[in-house]
């Protein structure tokens, strides 16, 4: 087996800047309200540190933001990277507070080997707003040790492992400070100087729980984990650092949300058809947008260029607050073709993804397609359908792409119809007589004409009572 390791060092603060930046100096404040957990990247420039009191760091930048450390933000954090993460493997295990591991063993050939699978990782991290170490290790501890230590290092052979892990400082045991403290008093200063140790003699002082910690990370004892249960639809949302009154902001962090979404959906094979846009504002009722989509699809830059469309045509009732994604409804997602050639249908995709854009913009009711009717009358032979549907066999007989809304009477002459000068007829008649058993019964003579542009035309002939012959322009050919 072959684990890896993902630590999200600045977890607190990262889950107060994915919606969107912090502007300026700001910090997270551990739960006691006094001390500094973490600074952000302007408040570290003026000197503001981890472990600081937050008075102290007041006085350095007497702007300084704060915010108070969130766990159960941080969880949430957690258990939708894991969702995301499923693209890799559906074997993973959430290690709180700041950790997530994955059994990668079985999806190496998959993406082309461990370099190539953890260097995709690490590029997935940053887009959706992690800071994240990554190691890799035989054993899920010795992983995670390496991670938490800031080993970026992928390890793959169990010696290696372990002399890795043998040259660890003590501070990056997952022990309490006391028992670290105990240790370094003994004269230990890495992890080999307490394996050289006599173990009964750690065991009775400081427990069996830091030789079986050991144990377990240098692959000497077994190590079993709850594995994560992934929940059956997608749902997350972001807070933003303060109200916003456009929707242009919002962008940022939804692009995040976006390929956290095309990540889950990764794992499970699927595309999504239908999804749920919620915009949260303090003193009106949420704004949902649902966005469908013709086709399933994964690709966030699709996403991102319908959510785009529809918000770009939405009135705000107040600022947003917050917002959210939820998957409402996806299907099978069919394998991609790797032929040398293409094969018949493999533009759909962009037709579909055409054909949302243009709902998106437009609205749904304006972008339709049409399926052809078992129906003579060319006014009636057509009917809208959604775009792709199948529209039966085409008429034999020739027949325009554009019909007129109605149709258009020509003047009629010595030699026949006329539009701007005669018309030349090509081909007809092709005679229709349809309809008698309803009020639109019809008897025309179609011919294709040609006009002096050269433009052809298709015209008919109506026959009935009447003075003199009666001729229509009912459609042009392309």
């Amino acid at each position: 087996m072959l684990w890896l390791a993902l630590h999200l060092p600045r977890l607190p603060l990262d889950v107060f800047e994915r919606a969107a930046p912090l502007p300026g100096p700001a910090v997270v404040v551990a739960g006691d309200g006094r001390t500094v957990a973490l600074p952000n990247a302007a408040a570290a420039r003026h000197g503001v540190t981890p472990g600081q009191k937050l008075s102290a760091a007041l006085a350095l930048v007497p702007d300084l933001e704060t915010r108070t450390r969130d766990p159960s933000a941080e969880q949430q954090a957690l258990e939708s990277l894991a969702l995301w993460a499923e693209q890799f493997t559906p074997t993973l295990h959430l290690q709180p507070p700041d950790g997530l591991l994955l059994e990668i063993g079985g999806s190496l050939r998959l993406f082309g080997g461990l370099e190539a699978l953890a260097a995709r990782a690490r590029d997935g991290l940053a887009e959706l707003g992690f800071d994240a170490t990554l190691a890799s290790a035989p054993t899920p501890a010795g992983a995670l040790l390496l991670a938490r230590n800031g080993l970026d290092s992928l390890v793959t052979e169990l010696p290696a492992l372990q002399s890795r892990l043998r040259m660890l400082p003590l501070d990056g045991l997952d022990a309490e400070a006391t028992v670290l403290l105990s240790l370094a008093r003994l004269g230990a200063r890495t992890v080999d100087d307490v394996l050289r140790l006599p173990r009964g003699g750690l065991a009775r002082r400081f427990g069996q729980a830091l030789l079986d910690g050991l144990d377990r990370a240098l692959g000497h004892r077994p190590d079993p984990r709850a594995p994560f249960v992934p929940p059956a639809r997608f749902h997350n949302r972001l807070v933003l650092p303060a109200p916003v009154p456009t929707v242009e902001p919002l962008l940022f962090g939804l692009r995040r949300l976006a390929a956290e979404l095309c990540g889950f959906l990764a794992g499970r094979q699927e595309g999504a058809t239908r999804l749920q846009l919620r915009l949260e504002h303090e003193d009106h009722p949420p704004t949902d947008l649902r966005l469908e989509l013709s086709m399933p699809s994964r690709d966030a830059a699709q996403l991102m260029v319908l959510a785009r469309e529809h918000l770009s045509r939405l009135a705000l009732p107040g600022p947003v607050e917050a917002f959210g994604l939820a998957l409402e409804e996806s299907a099978q997602l069919a394998p991609l073709s790797l032929s040398f050639l293409a094969e018949p249908g493999s533009g759909a995709e962009s037709r579909a993804a055409l054909v949302e854009r243009l709902r998106a913009r437009l609205g749904r009711e304006a972008v339709h397609g049409l399926a052809l009717v078992p129906e003579h009358r060319p006014e009636l032979a057509h009917r809208p359908a959604e775009p792709g549907t199948p529209g039966g066999s085409p008429h034999p007989a020739p027949r325009p792409l554009w019909l007129l809304a109605a149709p258009r009477p020509l003047a009629a002459g010595p030699q026949g119809p006329r539009l701007d000068g005669p018309l030349e007829l090509l081909d007809g008649p092709e005679r229709i007589e349809s309809g008698w058993w309803d009020e639109g019964g019809v008897r025309r003579d179609y011919f294709v004409a040609r006009d002096n542009s050269r433009a052809r035309l298709w015209i008919y002939r109506e026959i009935g009572p009447g003075p003199g012959e009666r001729w229509y322009l009912q459609g042009l050919f392309a």
